[in-house]
């Protein structure tokens, strides 16, 4: 009902209700890994652009990835995350950086999931935490991240399995061009977002 009722503000008034605060995903669990690229210079962007190494959310968004972490635990990986909440100046960046739709949401236009704390970006590790190949690394632009790629070994086209149809179980959904991206469902009734990440 809250969500039906924000879509219904936004579309005929051009307002939003408001949101409760993003959550830490720590807060939920310590099983995840992290190797969160933005806060540090190893991304595409060769510059560090978060002031810490840190994952919130929408708290649903967050609770659904926690139990998709539960899901794959049981299966013996583990959820690695690479981006979460991303400021929206941040996505400004990035734009102007690479102004390519196909890879970086054009935030002058409906701007980027992670923009609104309901989009993740992740990988899968082993519960030891070792490497899962996923035949493209993070961020990579080009066929080789697509989804629809079907040019790989047997056992790459199932950890793509795995993970896409793990997280889909739990309201993620995936896009065409990047293989570690998932967008809530719901992503719709968030409104996008420009607070500074919480850093302690």
């Amino acid at each position: 009902m809250r969500y039906a009722l924000a879509l219904y503000l936004f579309c005929c008034f051009g307002m939003t209700i408001a949101q409760p605060q993003l959550q830490n995903i720590t807060e939920l669990s310590s099983e995840f890994a992290f190797e969160i690229r933005y806060a540090t210079p190893n991304n595409f962007m060769k510059e560090t652009l978060y002031p810490c190494a840190v994952c919130i959310l929408q708290p649903e968004v967050a609770k659904a990835l926690h139990q998709a972490n539960e899901y794959f635990c049981k299966k013996g990986y583990r959820i690695k995350i690479y981006d979460c909440y991303r400021p929206e100046d941040i996505q400004k960046m990035m734009w102007e950086k690479v102004p390519n739709a196909a890879y970086v949401a054009n935030p002058y236009d409906k701007g980027s999931i992670h923009n609104k704390g309901a989009a993740v970006d992740i990988t899968l590790v082993t519960l030891e935490g070792c490497y899962v190949e996923m035949g493209s690394d993070y961020d990579y632009f080009g066929k080789e991240a697509h989804i629809d790629n079907m040019n790989f070994s047997e056992e790459i086209l199932q950890h793509r399995k795995l993970l896409a149809e793990g997280m889909q179980q739990f309201g993620f959904q995936t896009i065409r061009t990047e293989w570690w991206h998932f967008s809530y469902q719901k992503n719709y009734a968030y409104p996008t977002l420009n607070e500074p990440l919480p850093c302690d």
